[in-house]
């Protein structure tokens, strides 16, 4: 594919700016690829996603090597057991590589970390929104952010929402959906942008739906996917009646649905092979005529729709709103932390007392990370990250996330419930307080930046002084 662009224009972006619907085709690292040009009449370009099959997975730079410089690629770097380092060197060998579409995600829990355990060591996350702020600094690359709109708990959606505020404020040039199926989320993902005014380009991730890869889905719990009971069973009649093609029939109208909505193009998962991509592009031309209620219609009668609700989970009602005890807890650290840490007075006192070359030695410091850790740990679950973030988190500490998240939520909850499954997400926790005491624009407007690795084990008390 050769497109005449400006130097620095990527092709994914010169396709939105001429607002061309465009498919990202995704290959995992072990595929095989035959790379089409065009998918029924729609530019696609190649998108190779970073540690889906296994955490050992070959990285995509090394995976887009393979390829010619003329096919035009997008990469996904995923956070997962990465710290910033990590990323400013992926940077640095994207730049050289002279590739510019970036696909910026924390990542959903390592393969390893089975049945909600992490192992013996504590795996941290690099969160997007550090990333995007990384890679908006270096400059030169086309940022694309993940996004999961399939939420159904109103502070999980409020989470979600909050961070895609918080990615969009760091630089985020695009934005990627989870792979979902909910034409009522998406529509809600799309009516955002528009009532804040943002400009950024909307993706939908979708792919053919078999009942295998379904149940596959079911059965591993894949993070953030959204499969009801009413699906497997549509599923399962189609299997039997043996109509194999309806998959690609539901992807193609799922596809044209976006388009007339207004999104940008989709990105396409478990579709690589070259039959797989004609039988989706035969109904593609199918359907292309068809208006914006025809396509809905039939996309509810492939999947035996009434109610409208079919492909939403079920979701038991409960309050919106934060326990008396959390409250309690949330004015009580306010109070403290306005005290000793944000008043003009405190900060004297702290800058006089910390600057003493006592504090050099290491049993003093040892003693003072320690006094910190004791009284910290057992109120908010402190880490001694070395870089308090508490004022910025509504007092809810971020290393009780499994992943280290401090921005926000990734995409794996579910109704509320952490990816690893056993805790509440600590994000919907801090949505419900930010709505009770009226602070969500900490929550969608402070960029908490990564702490660095030199910095944890040391006392956040001294580096706040220092």
């Amino acid at each position: 594919m050769h497109l005449n662009l400006a130097k620095n224009v990527s092709v994914l972006a010169h396709y939105f700016s001429q607002q061309q619907f465009c498919i990202l085709v995704e290959y995992l690292s072990h595929q095989a690829h035959e790379i089409p040009q065009k998918i029924a009449g729609y530019p696609t370009l190649i998108t190779l996603a970073d540690r889906v099959h296994s955490d050992e997975d070959l990285a995509p730079l090394e995976v887009a090597q393979r390829f010619p410089n003329h096919i035009q690629k997008m990469l996904h770097f995923s956070g997962k057991d990465r710290d910033i380092a990590d990323f400013e060197n992926f940077l640095h060998a994207a730049q050289h590589a002279g590739i510019q579409d970036v696909l910026l995600l924390t990542g959903d829990k390592l393969k390893k970390h089975a049945n909600g355990e992490y192992g013996k060591h504590r795996t941290r996350y690099l969160e997007s929104v550090n990333a995007v702020m990384a890679a908006k600094q270096q400059g030169g690359f086309h940022i694309g952010v993940a996004f999961n709109p399939f939420k159904y708990t109103q502070a999980e959606r409020d989470a979600q929402y909050f961070k895609l505020h918080k990615k969009i404020k760091a630089g985020a040039d695009f934005i990627v959906t989870q792979l979902g199926y909910d034409i009522d989320a998406l529509k809600y993902a799309q009516n955002f942008l528009k009532q804040h005014d943002y400009s950024q380009k909307l993706v939908a991730c979708v792919m053919p739906l078999t009942l295998p890869r379904a149940q596959y889905m079911v059965k591993h719990k894949v993070a953030g996917i959204v499969i009801t009971q009413h699906m497997l069973q549509v599923l399962a009649q189609d299997q039997q009646a043996g109509l194999t093609d309806r998959a690609y029939q539901r992807c193609a109208l799922q596809i044209l649905i976006c388009k007339q909505l207004g999104f940008a193009g989709i990105h396409l998962s478990a579709c690589h092979q070259p039959k797989e991509q004609k039988r989706l592009a035969d109904y593609l031309q199918a359907y292309q005529h068809l208006d914006l209620d025809e396509l809905d219609a039939l996309w509810g009668s492939l999947w035996h729709m009434n109610t409208q609700q079919e492909l939403k989970p079920k979701v038991e009602h409960k309050a919106h709103r934060p326990t008396v005890g959390q409250l309690l807890k949330y004015h009580q650290l306010h109070f403290i932390h306005e005290l000793f840490f944000e008043s003009k007075l405190a900060k004297n006192v702290g800058k006089f007392i910390f600057k003493a070359d006592y504090w050099k030695h290491a049993s003093a410091a040892k003693v003072l990370l320690n006094t910190e850790y004791v009284m910290k740990h057992h109120v908010v679950g402190c880490e001694s990250c070395g870089q308090c973030r508490l004022g910025d988190t509504l007092y809810v500490c971020p290393e009780t996330c499994p992943k280290g998240l401090a921005n926000g939520p990734c995409g794996g909850t579910s109704l509320d419930r952490c990816e690893f499954g056993d805790r509440e997400c600590i994000h919907s926790v801090k949505a419900r307080l930010a709505e009770a005491v009226g602070q969500s624009n900490i929550l969608t407007q402070q960029l908490i930046p990564t702490v660095a690795l030199e910095t944890r084990g040391t006392s956040s008390w001294k580096n706040w002084y220092d």
